[in-house]
């Protein structure tokens, strides 16, 4: 073995001992920096405890003597950590986090200084919500909003201040948040899958959705990030010919992660340990620079704070590496893009999973009552399930033959397909003794206790089952998951309780057995829900036929998807579950209007930036070094140089045919964009950005492409791909 090996192969070894010995202490490391339920016990007195813990359970109100006591012994932790602030953290509709940052230092009238922080600065604070998107919920002039402390979130210390997970609302009283609406979603699922779970344990008083999320990510070297503007400002590539190689060969997928990469991703677990999120797996993924990270599974609420705090502790530590972080779905073109892997399912206080099937026909029936309900639901309300993961940046990805389309439809796989034709076909009504034997073994009986292994897995579907559990694959890797997480939780809410008004009303009105009664209702669920079902490829021509066919939708554009928000379906179901008024509804398609409009018009400002000022400069630079060179060989051999010279003649022409039409088209997109910004209708002003200056983005992107493979590689000012996509 040669010394060059043998070294390679001790270092690989230390790494791992290190990394081994690190490991070792995450578990004495996780949740330091969080005031968790072994920091209540040590710091509240029995009476705060029990009612903090009683808010978290069943939603119950802290009045303010508990309040003061509580921040008394929050502040006596934080300073104990080296904390000098506090901040309500919390998630307007701009997508990522705010904070507004307060020091526990106040003055004594007498002039004396202490630190303080009571009940009142704990339960609520008033961040300006001028600034902060709307919708129109609040003017410019009326600058009146309110955070309020969510107590089944746990404060944490990020840094040197206290953050304290809040929610957002208007003076008057409308969500202007993503977490508002997500707490009164899991609320409303909780209620409605209780009374369902009931049916099979009466022991059951709570339930709650658990998420797991799976957060894709690019690195690129942050030195080759500032160098590109269209990465700063877009978080995307918008030019840049393909590299020779990338990821045709598979060989990056599952690879050894890169030495620098390790690192990195040592110190943000070390750091994410810290603050209680609960890291597990890392591996590279599909791309070249591409890696995925994901947690044990969460409660939902405390699994979307946790993804949105990991994706701003990444962007730190990564600068940290002499990294930059891209979060965006579609940062380099011809390569695959990111996702964000929502994992959802029910768990009851019981230690049940509501969607994992069991081992006798009870248990099962348990099973298949969820089961089919979610279907039901998602068969329902598929279209405004695609709203919610709709954006400018996922647009590019959705449907790219890496993600799943932008129909909706569920996986269940071949054995579960044929367990729910089988009950399908069993008859209405009482069933008979044959009946009810036949059914436990012949269809509830085939499912076996552990199915985690049973279904393959499908790439191409949106909604798929996986053994226990529903993956939402189309979420966006810069997506808050409270958004998919809102819509989903909130109409498996509203079927459930559908599902019990028409299994009750069978046994009241025709004296039908529990069982039989849920039998007969998820008989007709499967009938009806049909539709929703596809095992095959998603990618397909055929299934886009198929699903016309089906009278699914095929919203591939984000102002196509954000139409069914405000149907007069989607208002009832929001406003009849107590997650949203049609006011807070119409206000997040306003905003999330705006935001593609903004997305669409910063991207065609930026191409006329690296039009005018990167790419034709140099294209005309180079034309003029061949016309220069043209002229030498003519000087030097006369007429005898037009042989000599006609690669040179060619590239010339070439350039100059590039040169022209993407400044044609710079300017026809430049003119088309300035209509779009007349318009004040934004579902117009979107749809005019969707369909009259995208276009030219490919176009644009098509010429500087060709004119990148033409110029000297010394001349051109853009970073290549070549380089942004190897780490070194």
């Amino acid at each position: 073995m040669s010394k060059l090996r043998f070294d390679a192969i001790a270092e690989s070894h230390n790494r791992k001992k290190i990394e081994i010995e690190e490991f070792g202490r995450r578990s004495e490391l996780f949740g330091t920096n969080v005031f968790n339920d072994d920091k209540m016990l040590q710091y509240l007195t029995k009476e705060a405890y029990d009612k903090v813990k009683d808010a978290i359970f069943s939603g119950s109100k802290i009045d303010r003597k508990i309040a003061d006591q509580v921040a008394e012994a929050m502040k006596g932790w934080a300073i104990s950590m080296g904390a000098t602030h506090y901040t309500h953290w919390f998630q307007p509709l701009t997508g990522s986090t705010a904070e507004k940052h307060d020091a526990f230092f106040d003055l004594l009238p007498d002039g004396k200084a202490l630190e303080k922080f009571g009940g009142g600065q704990l339960v609520q604070q008033e961040p300006d919500a001028s600034s902060f998107p709307s919708g129109g919920i609040r003017n410019t002039f009326e600058a009146r909003g309110y955070t309020a402390w969510d107590p089944t979130s746990p404060a944490f210390i990020y840094g040197t201040t206290l953050c304290i997970p809040t929610i957002f609302v208007s003076y008057t009283g409308e969500a202007l948040d993503n977490k508002a609406p997500l707490l009164r979603a899991l609320n409303a699922v909780d209620e409605a899958a209780t009374a369902v779970a009931k049916y099979f344990d009466k022991n059951v008083s709570k339930v709650t959705a658990t998420l797991g999320w799976e957060q894709e990510y690019f690195l690129i070297d942050k030195a080759f990030a500032h160098s590109r503007p269209d990465i700063i400002m877009t978080g995307r590539t918008l030019v840049g010919h393909s590299a020779a190689k990338d990821q045709q060969l598979d060989d990056h997928y599952f690879g050894v992660i890169p030495s620098r990469v390790l690192s990195f991703m040592s110190d943000l677990e070390k750091e994410c340990t810290k603050l209680g999120i609960p890291v597990k797996t890392r591996h590279n993924e599909v791309a070249p620079n591409q890696f995925e990270l994901a947690p044990v599974f969460e409660e939902a609420n405390l699994a979307v704070d946790h993804n949105l705090l990991l994706m701003d502790v990444m962007d730190k530590v990564a600068d940290k590496h002499s990294f930059k972080v891209l979060f965006h779905e579609k940062p380099f073109a011809g390569v695959n893009g990111s996702g964000k892997h929502n994992n959802w399912s029910l768990a009851t206080d019981t230690g049940v999973n509501l969607l994992s099937p069991g081992s006798t026909p009870m248990k099962n029936l348990r099973f298949l009552t969820f089961f089919i309900n979610t279907i039901k639901a998602v068969d329902t309300y598929e279209e405004l399930l695609r709203s919610s993961i709709a954006s400018a940046s996922n647009d590019h990805r959705l449907g790219a033959n890496e993600a799943p389309p932008a129909i909706l439809s569920v996986f269940i796989g071949t054995q579960l397909s044929e367990v729910l034709d089988e009950l399908e076909g069993v008859s209405q009504g009482k069933l008979s003794p044959e009946e009810k034997t036949e059914l436990k073994l012949n269809v509830v009986g085939k499912i076996p206790e552990i199915l985690l292994d049973n279904t393959d897995r499908n790439r191409t579907s949106p909604f798929a089952f996986t053994g226990n559990k529903f993956e939402m694959r189309g979420v966006g890797s810069k997506t808050n998951c409270a958004k998919p997480m809102t819509v989903l939780n909130t109409i498996v809410a509203k079927q459930l309780i559908a599902f019990k008004k028409e299994a009750d009303a069978l046994i009241e009105k025709k004296n039908l057995k529990k069982d039989e009664a849920v039998f007969n209702v998820l008989r007709e669920y499967i009938k009806t829900s049909k539709r929703i079902r596809f095992d095959g490829d998603g990618y397909s021509e055929e299934w886009e036929k198929e699903a016309k066919r089906r009278k699914l939708s095929n919203n591939r554009t984000t102002p196509e998807a954000l139409k069914i928000l405000t149907s007069k379906e989607s208002l009832d179901l929001f406003r009849t579950m107590r997650v949203m008024s049609e006011v807070e509804v119409k206000a997040r398609q306003e905003v999330e209007l705006e935001a593609y409009s903004f997305h669409v018009q910063i991207e065609g400002r930026v191409f006329n930036e690296l039009v005018y000022n990167y790419i034709i400069p140099a294209a005309i630079a180079y034309q003029n070094e061949l016309m220069k060179n043209v002229k030498g060989l003519k000087e030097i051999y006369g007429a005898a140089y037009k042989k000599l010279v006609e690669g040179q003649l060619n590239i010339i022409e070439s350039i100059g045919e590039h040169v022209n039409a993407i400044k044609k088209k710079t300017d026809d997109m430049t003119e088309a964009r300035k209509k779009a910004n007349k318009l004040s209708d934004l579902n117009k002003k979107a749809q005019v950005y969707c369909n009259d200056v995208k276009p030219y983005f490919d176009e644009i992107r098509n010429h500087s492409d060709r004119l990148e493979k033409l110029v000297d590689n010394q001349l051109w000012p853009l970073t290549k791909y070549r380089e942004l996509l190897y780490i070194k």
